[in-house]
C-alpha cells in the first residue's frame, strides 16, 4: 500500500504536538508547513479520526495541471471520485448527506460542473456551508515530500502529482465533522476552553496513572475530560464556585462516559474556592486552569489579586515536581505574580495560542 498524503489543520502554537501526534500514529515527514497547518504522509488513514490536537484532518492529493478545468477530464475525475470514495470509506453507511466544495471562484462554471460531478458520483446533496463531505481545492502551495521509496519516486510523483511542479491540490476531509468537535460537549458556556488546546495542556502535565489530577475552575469540564482522554489517573478533581457551571460539567461528563466503551473513569467534581482549597499539602501531583482573561470572566482588577493568591494555593497544595499548567491573556500578569519573590514554581515552558483573535499563553510550570 502506498502512503497517503496528508494535510491537519491545527490551532496556531499547537504544530508540534500534532506534529509528534500523528507521528505516533506511524506518519512520516510531519512537519509545519505554515502557520496553523502541518502535512504528513501515512500507510493507514483510520487512526487519524482519533487525533485529539488537530481541528480537521485531510487526504491531499496533489495534480499536475494548469487550471481547475482539467479536473473535469476523464482521467482527473476518475482519481478525484478514487480519492473522495477513499474518505468516505472510512464513516459508517449513511455518514454523509451533504457535501461541500470550497474553492475560490466556487460559483464559476468550472467549478459548478465539479461540484455536480461530485453530487452524481456521491448521491449527496450540496451545501453552501457546513457540508459533511468537505473538498477544498487550491492552488498548489508548495513540494510536499515524496513518502515513497527512492525506486517509487518517479511513479508516486506522477500519480499524486508531487514534486516541484506547479499544479492543484485537493483536499478531502476525513471525517463528517470536524475533530475537534467533541462528542461528548453537549453544554457549553461562555469562555469555554478549545478542545484541542486543553488536550495539549493535559498532555504538558505528562500524565501518568498515578495523578492526583486538580483542574482549578472547571468550568463546562474542558480540561478535566480531555486530562480523561490523556490517560487514567488515580483521581480527576474538578472544582469551581459557580453551581451552574458545574451542572454543566457533570452533563459533559456523563456524555463522555456513554461514549467511552467502557472505559472506568471517576471524576470528582466540587464546589470549592481555588484561592482556599480543602486539600492537604504535598498532595496533588498535576494542576490546571484556564484563568479568567477579565474578557467574558472576571475583570482585570480581580485579576490582580486572584492570581498571586492562586499561585501561593496551587504551590501549597502541590507535590515537590508536580506539573501546573495555565492559559491566561494576561500574560503580564501572570509574568508578574510569577516573579514575586519567593517562588516556588520554576517555568519549563512558555508559548501563544491563537483563540479567535485572542492570543493567549500557556505556562508550563514545575513545583520546586
Amino acid at each position: 500500500m502506498e502512503p497517503h498524503c496528508c494535510e491537519a489543520d491545527v490551532i496556531v502554537g499547537l504544530e508540534p504536538f500534532a506534529c509528534r501526534e500523528v507521528a505516533a500514529l506511524g506518519a512520516h515527514h510531519a512537519h509545519a508547513a505554515q502557520p496553523g497547518v502541518i502535512q504528513f504522509s501515512v500507510r493507514a488513514l483510520r487512526p487519524l479520526l482519533g487525533l485529539q490536537t488537530a481541528l480537521s484532518v485531510y487526504l491531499l492529493r496533489r495534480y499536475a495541471v494548469p487550471r481547475p478545468r482539467a479536473l473535469l477530464g476523464d482521467q482527473h475525475l476518475r482519481a478525484l471520485f478514487a480519492h473522495i470514495d477513499t474518505a468516505l470509506g472510512l464513516a459508517p453507511r449513511g455518514a454523509y448527506r451533504t457535501f461541500m466544495l470550497g474553492a475560490a471562484g466556487a460559483g464559476s462554471a468550472v467549478m459548478t460542473r465539479l461540484k455536480s460531478a461530485v453530487a452524481r458520483h456521491t448521491g449527496l446533496r450540496e451545501v453552501n456551508e457546513e457540508g459533511d463531505l468537505l473538498i477544498r481545492i487550491r492552488p498548489s502551495r508548495n513540494p510536499f515530500p515524496d513518502p515513497s521509496p527512492p525506486n517509487g519516486r518517479g511513479r508516486q510523483e506522477a500519480a499524486a502529482g508531487n514534486g516541484p511542479a506547479s499544479g492543484w491540490d485537493v483536499l478531502v476531509r476525513l471525517s463528517p465533522r470536524p475533530l475537534a468537535t467533541r462528542a461528548w460537549r453537549v453544554c457549553n458556556i461562555a469562555g469555554s476552553l478549545q478542545a484541542t488546546v486543553a488536550h495539549a495542556m493535559a498532555l504538558l502535565t505528562r500524565p501518568t496513572p498515578d495523578d492526583v489530577y486538580l483542574n482549578l475552575g472547571c468550568g463546562s469540564g474542558t480540561l478535566l475530560i480531555e486530562r480523561a482522554m490523556a490517560g487514567p489517573a488515580r483521581r480527576l478533581i474538578g472544582c469551581d464556585t459557580d453551581r451552574q457551571a458545574l451542572t454543566c460539567a457533570q452533563a459533559n461528563i456523563a456524555a463522555y462516559r456513554e461514549g467511552a466503551k467502557g472505559e472506568r473513569r471517576e471524576f470528582e467534581l466540587r464546589e470549592w474556592d481555588m484561592r482556599c482549597l480543602p486539600l492537604s499539602d504535598a498532595s496533588v501531583d498535576a494542576i490546571t486552569a484556564d484563568l479568567p482573561f477579565g474578557h467574558r470572566v472576571g475583570s482585570h482588577d480581580d485579576n490582580v489579586a486572584l492570581y498571586p493568591a492562586l499561585l501561593r494555593e496551587a504551590a501549597r497544595v502541590a507535590k515537590p515536581g508536580a506539573r501546573c499548567v495555565f492559559i491566561t491573556a494576561e500574560v503580564r500578569l501572570l509574568e508578574s505574580a510569577l516573579a514575586q519573590t519567593p517562588s516556588p514554581w520554576l517555568r519549563d515552558s512558555t508559548f501563544r495560542v491563537n483563540l479567535g483573535g485572542l492570543r493567549p499563553a500557556i505556562f508550563a510550570l514545575r513545583r520546586a
